[in-house]
């Protein structure tokens, strides 16, 4: 697959707007996975923690056709989501182009925040509640150790996918799945490729991040791409 445009933008930014289109020049990849943050919802947009059901909403519904249209040609022959609403409603979008079957991994769901869902952060930040603290665990939500342990089961189950393809054509496997699952892996089990920056931000929604297989190990080549959009 050939990928034109700046590789590159914030590991945790939304600057990244490669290429990713076939046929455009650029470099040639022959495995990769494309690590994807799902559709804008309500939630997003009102700053609200979210719930599981929380769907897309209509500007995310748009962002997961662009996505879908973008990838369409991508070389995907795999496509795994997490089973939450708004990851998979937009990992259908990719689905509806691409003709393949999607495959639910509950591994990939964000992480719990247990009895904060629902509550704005704002509410949350006026009571001194910081919910991204690295030593803060929501009441009947995951602590960040188990969450990144979950993770680590998650990558591993995605490393697999990707193991089992032939290795002599460009086949690639896309993941949708959610913001903080996106920064636990990229900031724990991948390297950065050269020329790509690692920005402290948020990750943009549908934004694409390309990880390459090189020899044993995953290297990030384009982080958090939203040309389509």
């Amino acid at each position: 697959m050939r990928f034109g445009g700046r590789r590159g933008g914030g590991a945790f930014g939304a600057s990244g707007r490669g290429g990713l289109v076939a046929g455009r020049g650029g470099y040639t990849v022959d495995m990769a996975v494309y690590l994807i943050r799902h559709g804008e919802t309500a939630g997003n947009a009102n700053r609200v923690v979210q719930f599981p059901e929380t769907p897309l909403s209509e500007t995310g519904l748009s962002q997961a056709a662009r996505l879908g249209e973008r990838l369409a040609d991508a070389g995907i022959v795999r496509l795994i989501a997490s089973d939450y609403a708004r990851a998979h409603q937009t990992a259908e979008a990719i689905a509806r182009t691409t003709g393949l079957e999607l495959e639910s991994e509950p591994l990939l769901r964000e992480r719990n925040l247990g009895d904060l869902r629902g509550r704005p952060y704002a509410d949350l930040i006026a009571e001194g509640i910081e919910p991204f603290a690295d030593d803060y665990t929501p009441p009947a939500g995951e602590s960040w150790e188990v969450f990144h342990q979950r993770v680590d089961r998650a990558w591993a189950a995605v490393d697999a996918a990707a193991g089992a393809l032939a290795a002599d054509a460009e086949r690639h496997v896309a993941v949708v799945t959610h913001g903080l699952v996106k920064a636990s892996v990229v900031s724990r089990l991948v390297t950065l490729g050269a020329g790509v920056a690692d920005e402290s931000g948020g990750w943009g929604n549908t934004g694409v991040t390309v990880l390459e297989r090189r020899t044993d190990a995953w290297t990030a080549t384009l982080l958090n791409c939203t040309a389509h959009l």
